[in-house]
C-alpha cells in the first residue's frame, strides 16, 4: 500500500465498487475530523469505565452524520449505541459498527484505542453518506472498558447487541491480519485480611496478610513451571500494607488467568482459587477472590473474513497470517453471540509490542493517522458486502451455526 496516494486513488474491490469508491471518498472528506478525533482522545485518556470525554466525542461526531444516538446505553454510562436507516428502508440486514475508547492505568493509549473509536467514527460516518445505496441498519456501538472489566459483555447482557447480523471492530498491531486467537481470560482480585500488631514488640499478636500474599506469589511462579505455553497467569500487588513496622492486616492483589483452550481455563480457576486458599491457611487469614471482566476466547468466521480480506488487498494489503501472539479482547465475546470478525492493521513499520510507550506513542504518529483512515474504509467497505448482499449474512450464520 502507498501510504502517500489518497483512498481514492485505488480501485476497490468488486462487487459494489463503485458504492465502495463513494465510501472511500466519504472517508477522505472526513479525515481532518477523524485523525482530530484519534489525536484528542490520544492526548485526554481515560481508563475503564471512566471513558467520559471520549463517549461524549464519539457520540456528537455520529449524532452530527445523522444518527439517533443513545448516551449511556445500558446500564454502562460510557457506552454508546447510534443508529441510522438504510436509505432503501428498514428491510435488510443489521450491521454492528464497533469502536473502544479506553486506556490504560498509567499508560495511556498503550494499546491504540483511540485509532479505534476514531475508525469505527469514521466507518459509520461513511456508511451514513452512502444509505441511498443500501436497505436495513447500521448499529454503532462505542463499547468502554475492553482493557478491564468486558465492557462488551455487559453490553451483550443487556441486550445491545441482539438482532445483528454482524459484529465489525478494527484493532492496531505491528502486522496486517484478520485472524485472531486471544486466550480465555478473567481479573481476578484477591485479598488477604489478618490482624494488625506491632511488628517489633509483639509480632506473635498478628496474622500476616503480606505472609499470604507472597505465599500466593511463590506458588503461582512454581505453578508456571507446569502450565501448557498456552496459558498465562500475571499479577500486581496493589496493597502491600501501610508500614514497615506494622504487621499487615490486609494485602490485595489484580491477577489475571488466561489460556488459549476453553476447558483447560476452567481448570485454571479452580487451581487458582485453591492456591488462594492455600496460602490464606499457612498465614492463618482469610481470603476472598473475586473473579470478574471475563473475555472468551474467539470464534472466528471465514466468511466475514474473506470480504475483509479481498477489500484490504484492493488497497495493496497483504493478510500477514495469524498473528503467533495473543492477548484477550471482550470481542470475542461479541463472537460467541453474533458473527464477528476483529481484524488488525499495523499503525507502524517495524515490530512494536503491544501495551508499551513505543506502542502509546506510535498510535499519534501519521502512520497510525493513515491506518485509521483505510481501517475505517475497510470497515464500512466489508459492511457494505452485508448490507448489499444479504446471501453473504445468510453465508456467516450458517458458518456461524456450523452448518457450512
Amino acid at each position: 500500500m502507498a501510504d502517500a496516494l489518497p483512498l481514492t486513488s485505488f480501485s476497490p474491490a468488486e462487487p459494489f465498487s463503485d458504492v465502495k469508491g463513494r465510501v472511500a471518498a466519504a472517508v477522505e472528506a472526513a479525515s481532518s475530523e477523524l485523525l482530530e478525533l484519534s489525536h484528542r482522545i490520544h492526548a485526554n485518556p481515560e481508563p475503564a469505565f471512566e471513558e467520559r470525554l471520549a463517549a461524549a466525542w464519539v457520540a456528537e461526531a455520529i449524532e452530527r452524520h445523522g444518527y439517533t444516538v443513545e448516551r449511556s446505553a445500558g446500564s454502562l454510562e460510557t457506552a454508546v449505541r447510534g443508529r441510522i436507516t438504510g436509505g432503501k428502508g428498514p428491510n435488510g440486514p443489521r450491521i454492528g459498527v464497533l469502536a473502544e475508547y479506553d486506556a490504560l492505568p498509567g499508560l495511556g493509549h498503550g494499546c491504540g484505542h483511540n485509532t479505534m473509536a476514531a475508525s469505527g467514527v469514521g466507518a459509520a460516518i461513511a456508511l451514513a453518506a452512502v444509505r441511498d445505496s443500501w436497505a436495513g441498519e447500521v448499529v454503532f456501538l462505542g463499547t468502554p472498558a475492553e482493557e478491564r472489566g468486558s465492557g462488551k459483555e455487559i453490553m451483550l447482557q443487556d441486550g445491545l447487541f441482539e438482532g445483528l447480523d454482524a459484529a465489525l471492530l478494527y484493532h492496531p498491531c505491528d502486522r496486517n491480519h484478520v485472524e485472531t486467537a486471544p486466550l480465555a481470560s478473567e481479573d481476578v482480585v484477591v485479598t488477604f485480611t489478618g490482624f494488625a500488631a506491632h511488628a517489633a514488640s509483639d509480632p506473635w499478636m498478628g496474622r500476616n496478610a503480606l505472609d499470604a500474599m507472597i505465599a500466593l506469589f511463590v506458588s503461582v511462579g512454581l505453578w508456571r513451571q507446569q502450565l501448557p505455553t498456552h496459558c498465562r497467569v500475571h499479577g500486581i500487588i496493589q496493597e502491600g500494607g501501610t508500614a514497615a513496622n506494622i504487621i499487615p492486616s490486609r494485602t490485595k492483589a489484580w491477577f489475571m488467568v488466561r489460556s488459549a483452550d476453553q476447558a483447560y481455563y476452567e481448570l485454571m480457576k479452580t487451581r487458582f482459587t485453591s492456591l488462594c486458599e492455600a496460602a490464606a491457611k499457612m498465614a492463618d487469614v482469610e481470603v476472598t477472590v473475586e473473579f470478574s471482566g471475563y473475555a472468551s476466547t474467539m470464534k472466528h468466521n471465514r466468511t466475514l473474513a474473506d470480504l475483509w480480506v479481498a477489500n484490504a488487498a484492493a488497497l495493496g494489503i497483504e493478510d500477514q497470517g495469524k498473528d503467533p501472539t495473543s492477548g484477550s479482547t471482550d470481542m470475542a465475546n461479541v463472537s460467541w453471540a453474533v458473527p464477528a470478525i476483529h481484524p488488525d492493521l499495523a499503525i507502524a513499520d517495524h515490530s512494536i509490542p503491544g501495551h508499551t510507550i513505543e506502542f502509546r506513542d506510535a498510535a499519534a504518529t501519521p502512520r497510525a493517522d493513515r491506518t485509521v483512515l483505510v481501517a475505517a474504509t475497510l470497515v464500512a467497505q466489508t459492511a457494505l458486502d452485508l448490507l448489499l448482499d444479504p446471501a453473504r449474512v445468510e453465508a456467516a450464520w450458517r458458518e456461524f451455526r456450523g452448518e457450512a
